[in-house]
């Protein structure tokens, strides 16, 4: 039986990803990829991540006063209830300014330091994908209904395509493309979608093998790790450890532990 409180927190969290993913899209100005070489549009990306936020964060605390909350915009409390919600509202910034389509809006809710529930709105690919601890995954796109989510079927190393992500530090990236030259020849191929939650939730709906990133923060994995897992995906970081700072990955249960192996080997968790 599904847990009355989960159910709450994920009714609130799919209300919140929607709105905010309006808001986002409905408000983006139409001419601001061409000017993305200026300033200006960048504070115009950085006003819409700010607005998003704080449109989840209000409309969370309007019904759970007492919850906390970690924010990548700046959104931090401890709350009294026991649940913090963590929150990315816009993932794929570059993407977003640039006018392409995966980005996206990441809600989770923890309960007592565990991820029990995780929302990932995708509002340009008409997509929203969902997951409670424990009770799977589901999504809606163009696919007719609710479909229950499941990772693809394990498949050798080499006939793996991976998804990853590139740091914006000059020297953290130079080391990032020297770990994925040397798995390119190892894996079917790599791909770089620019939206750790979407790549995160693409592992779950079964369009990627795996997924690896170094440098990303609790706000940038909480939700899609969470639907990853529930769909049937492994997810961990270094040998043994959970997803971290130093290394997130994300796979199906043939290619996770040959490709983690193989980040380790390969350093990928330091610069």
């Amino acid at each position: 039986m599904t847990d009355p409180l989960h159910t709450e927190l994920l009714e609130l969290a799919q209300e919140a990803a929607r709105r905010a993913g309006e808001l986002l899209r409905d408000g983006r100005p139409a001419d601001l990829a061409v000017a993305a070489t200026k300033s200006s549009p960048i504070d115009v990306v950085t006003e819409m991540d700010i607005a998003a936020e704080k449109l989840i964060t209000g409309l969370i605390s309007e019904h759970r006063p007492d919850d906390g909350f970690l924010g990548e915009e700046g959104a931090s409390s401890e709350g009294s209830s026991g649940i913090r919600w963590v929150i990315d509202p816009l993932d794929g910034t570059v993407n977003y300014l640039y006018g392409l389509p995966t980005w996206a809006v990441s809600i989770a809710a923890e309960r007592d330091g565990e991820t029990v529930v995780g929302v990932v709105e995708i509002p340009m690919r008409g997509e929203t994908f969902h997951a409670v601890r424990g009770g799977g995954a589901r999504g809606r796109g163009a696919w007719e209904g609710e479909r229950v989510l499941s990772c693809r079927p394990a498949a050798p190393l080499e006939q793996a395509l991976v998804s990853t992500g590139f740091n914006y530090v000059t020297e953290v990236r130079a080391h990032q493309a020297d770990v994925a030259q040397r798995l390119i020849p190892l894996l079917r191929d790599i791909r770089r979608g620019g939206s750790a939650a979407v790549d995160l939730c693409d592992v779950a709906v079964g369009r990627l093998d795996g997924y690896y990133e170094r440098g990303l923060h609790p706000w940038d994995l909480a939700a899609g790790d969470l639907i990853a897992r529930e769909a049937g995906a492994l997810t961990g970081g270094r040998p043994g450890e959970r997803p971290a700072r130093d290394l997130a990955v994300a796979a199906t249960p043939g290619v996770f532990e040959p490709l983690q192996r193989l980040l380790e080997e390969f350093g990928a968790w330091h610069d």
